[in-house]
Order: structure tokens, then C-alpha cells, then sequence
């Protein structure tokens, strides 16, 4: 049988997803490291005392304040690509002020960083040579005295910016107190053509843009992408074959299977924190139930049947719970229901209609969509329904995901289309998660739909 002679979705059906895609409506969404080996480096001066964790600096002063650390070029085209790439990752977390400064042979004169305001530093080397790429690292405490860190990485030739994250990852631990995330990456829907009739294929970068490729061909409309927390795969929905639906792929092998044969459309797929079982929302007549599927056994269990559009799930970090979209009130609102199903109660009631709910991997915080007034709200709330606080605002800000640490959200934001689609743009940003420090991730061309991935392995 030919693509174009696979039956069509239903009337019911497209106005169904058009609701919960289109932009007046919400759907949601809808060794250290593999290759890196570690080595301890001696001190070459007394050790500081403590474990990361035991940070002076916490993450709240460092956003009055950002820490000053000064991150010399060690070295080298290696060492030069390695010293940016940590800059980048400090620097643009809005928690670090990157200096430029000389690279210390020994034990740095802290006399001179301090004289430059720097409260830590970053020395070491960095080399290729026939068994790959070596970096050495220490990081100092330029007011005590004291070496924080040090540490000898070893990897293939092309992994300088991996070792640089990990690099990046510890600086921050060391100095805060808690995990970095920036060993991790961010898969997301690439758009390319005119507004009305654009490409979209499921794509993947590194969390700062770097290293961006398609994992699909643009043959079909591909949307909301969600990694797994605990393996290298994504689920995702496909309109394959002219009939959407979720779709697991390994990273590993490329492999794509169709999770969950059901009648009606699936989409909004998430994992759980197990990443064993996928919930989803499933079509029903004009609306829509939200249902697991077992990875292993492929076995499915409705857990709602409203007889509304019930979508967006999302687990709580511990599995116990699931926040979720439903009109069942009358609007679009957010809920939150046992993970087997049942007990359904809802925790928004601000001004307008929310929807896209994602879990903070601390699990503290709930952020969400908000429409009021004809704008787009992206904002977070304790789980309870507490302590609701806008983050930004815009003509679309949507679809967020949180960091691995949960400290910062990345999010789709789009402007308006003119005549014929002119002046449209969809990027994905980023923001703290008390609003601080927004930007912008270089991602090439047009984007959508940010799931951000757990640590590297």
C-alpha cells in the first residue's frame, strides 16, 4: 500500500489535535562519562577541607553576585577550545563572571588574581597526542590559598568539549554545592520552509547548541520529543504514514518502534522516572484519555476517563504522582492524580488557562503555561497549587523542560506571523528558575519543543 492510499485522521480527530497544538490552546507537548576516563591529581598546595556540597557560596547569592573565576587558554588549539567552552558554560549560566587571565605555571601568586577581583581559579594543560586528548585541571580557592580540585581527563581527540562540560559540571559543583547540568544535551523539533508550510524533524544538540544534527528526515510532521531519564532514548509523536502517534528511538542504534497500537491517536508522550513506562494521552471520540505503556511488555493501562481531554501527563520525580492537563472543569487546568490513576484534584486557579506541566527533577516546582488576556505566561508553581510565579511572558512561550538540577527551564518561545507567515520566529531559551538571566540557545535555524536530557554517561 502506498503513503497515499493509508486512510486519513478523522475530522474529529485533526480538530481534536489542532485544539491542542494550535497556539490558543494547550497540549503540552504534546569512568565520569562514556569515553572519558578520570584520574585524581596530587596538590600542589594544601587541599581545601570539605566536599562539594559543603560550597560557602550558594546558588542564591551567585545570582546577586556571580562567582569570578579566572579561566586561562590551557593551552594549545585543544586547550583554547576546552578554556571556551568552560567560559561559555559558566558564564552563561548567569552564576559565574569569566576573567581572562595568564596560565599559572605550579602553584598560581594568588596575589595576582586577587588583585583582578577573581575568588577562584582554573589552571592545567591540555595535550593530544597518539593515545587521544589529556586535560589536566585544578581549580583554587584564589582567597585561601588552597586547591579545590584536580583532576586528569583522557579521551579520544574529539571529545574536548565533553571533557570541557565535565570540567564545567565540577566547577560548579565544587563551588555551589550542588550538580551541574552541563553535561547533558536538549533534543528538539527543527522547522524549516514558510510558516504555513514548514519541515519539522526531530534534531539534538549539545545544552549550549553546539553539535546539532537531525535524527529525522522531514518526511512526516514530528513533534514533542522526551527523553528518557535513565537510557539513550526519545519518544516522540509522528504523523508516519499519515496517522500520528508515539514513537520510541534509540540513540544508540537508531531504532524506531511504535509504542502502543491503539485506535485512536497518541501523543504527549512522557517518560517515567524508571524510564520502564511511557504515559500518553490517547483520542476518545472528542476527547482524549491518558494511558502507560509497559517498554518491556508493551502492555497499556487507561488511568483516566474524564470523558475530557485529559493530556500533558507527567510524573513527579519519585513516581508517585502525575500532574496533568484537563478541560473536565470547564477550562484547560492543571491536576494532579496518583501515578496508578484516581484521585484527581486540581491545583491551579490563577487568572486563564494553563496547560504543559513538567515536574522539577527536585521535585519542588511544577512549571507550566498560562494564557490570559490573549498572552502567553511561562511560570512555575509549588505542587500543592502554592506560590505561583511568572517567569516570562510573550506571544508564545511554551512547552518547558527543566535542567537535570532543576535550576533553570528551557522553553519554546515564538513571535507573530505577518502577511503569508513574514516576521514569524520560533528559538528556545532559556531562564533561571526565579526568572533571572533569559537568553537565547544558538540553535541553527528555527526551533521548537526543548526536552532536556539527564547527565551524560
Amino acid at each position: 500500500m502506498r503513503p497515499s492510499d493509508l486512510p486519513l485522521i478523522s475530522d474529529v480527530e485533526a480538530s481534536l489535535l489542532a485544539t491542542h497544538f494550535g497556539r490558543r490552546a494547550l497540549l503540552g507537548a504534546g569512568a565520569v562519562a562514556a569515553g572519558v576516563l578520570a584520574m585524581p591529581l596530587s596538590a600542589l598546595a594544601q587541599a581545601a577541607p570539605g566536599a562539594p556540597g559543603d560550597a560557602e557560596i550558594t546558588v542564591d547569592q551567585a545570582r546577586t553576585a556571580p562567582i569570578p573565576i579566572v579561566i586561562p587558554v590551557l593551552g594549545g588549539d585543544a586547550g583554547q577550545l576546552v578554556s571556551s567552552v568552560i567560559s561559555g558554560d559558566l558564564g552563561n549560566c548567569g552564576l559565574f563572571a569569566p576573567i581572562n587571565g595568564a596560565l599559572p605555571v605550579g602553584v598560581p601568586d594568588f596575589g595576582t588574581y586577587k588583585s583582578l577581583g577573581a575568588r577562584a581559579l582554573v589552571s592545567g594543560t591540555a595535550t593530544t597526542g597518539a593515545g587521544g586528548l589529556r586535560v589536566e585541571f585544578r581549580l583554587w580557592d584564589v582567597l585561601t590559598g588552597q586547591q579545590i580540585q584536580g583532576t586528569a581527563y583522557t579521551a579520544g581527540a574529539g571529545d574536548a568539549r565533553k571533557i570541557a562540560h565535565i570540567i564545567a559540571d565540577v566547577i560548579y559543583e565544587r563551588l555551589l554545592g550542588e550538580k551541574g547540568y552541563f553535561n547533558s544535551r536538549i533534543a528538539y523539533i527543527a522547522r524549516s520552509g514558510p510558516r504555513t508550510h514548514q519541515t519539522t524533524r526531530l534534531a539534538i544538540m549539545d545544552q549550549d547548541g553546539a553539535n546539532s544534527h537531525y535524527l529525522s528526515g522531514g518526511q512526516w510532521l514530528t513533534l514533542t520529543p522526551r527523553f528518557s531519564p535513565v537510557s539513550d532514548q526519545i519518544a516522540f509523536m509522528s504523523y508516519a504514514n499519515n496517522r500520528p502517534r508515539v514513537y520510541v528511538l534509540n540513540l544508540a542504534t537508531g531504532r524506531q518502534q511504535l509504542l502502543g497500537d491503539f485506535d485512536g491517536i497518541s501523543f504527549a508522550p512522557r517518560f517515567a522516572p524508571d524510564g520502564h513506562t511511557v504515559i500518553m494521552s490517547v483520542t476518545r471520540g472528542g476527547g482524549s484519555d491518558i494511558y502507560s505503556v509497559d517498554l518491556a511488555s508493551r502492555g497499556k493501562r487507561q488511568l483516566t476517563s474524564s470523558g475530557a481531554i485529559d493530556t500533558s501527563p507527567c510524573y513527579s520525580p519519585d513516581g508517585s504522582q502525575i500532574v496533568f492537563n484537563s478541560d473536565r472543569g470547564g477550562t484547560p487546568q492543571l491536576y494532579i492524580m496518583s501515578a496508578g490513576g484516581g484521585g484527581a484534584k486540581r491545583i491551579s486557579y490563577g487568572n486563564g488557562i494553563y496547560g504543559s506541566p513538567v515536574w522539577s527533577p527536585r521535585g519542588d516546582l511544577i512549571a507550566f503555561t498560562r494564557i490570559a488576556n490573549g498572552s502567553f505566561s511561562l511560570g512555575v508553581m509549588v505542587p500543592d497549587g502554592t506560590g505561583e510565579r511568572i517567569l516570562t511572558q510573550g506571544f508564545t512561550v511554551d512547552t518547558a523542560t527543566f535542567c537535570p538540577n532543576g535550576r533553570v527551564l528551557a522553553f519554546c518561545r515564538q513571535t507573530a506571523a505577518g502577511a503569508g507567515g513574514a516576521g514569524f520566529s520560533s528559538s528556545i531559551g532559556t531562564i533561571d528558575i526565579t526568572g533571572f538571566h533569559e537568553r537565547s540557545i544558538p540553535a541553527a535555524g528555527m526551533a521548537s519543543d526543548p526536552a532536556w536530557s539527564p547527565l551524560n554517561g
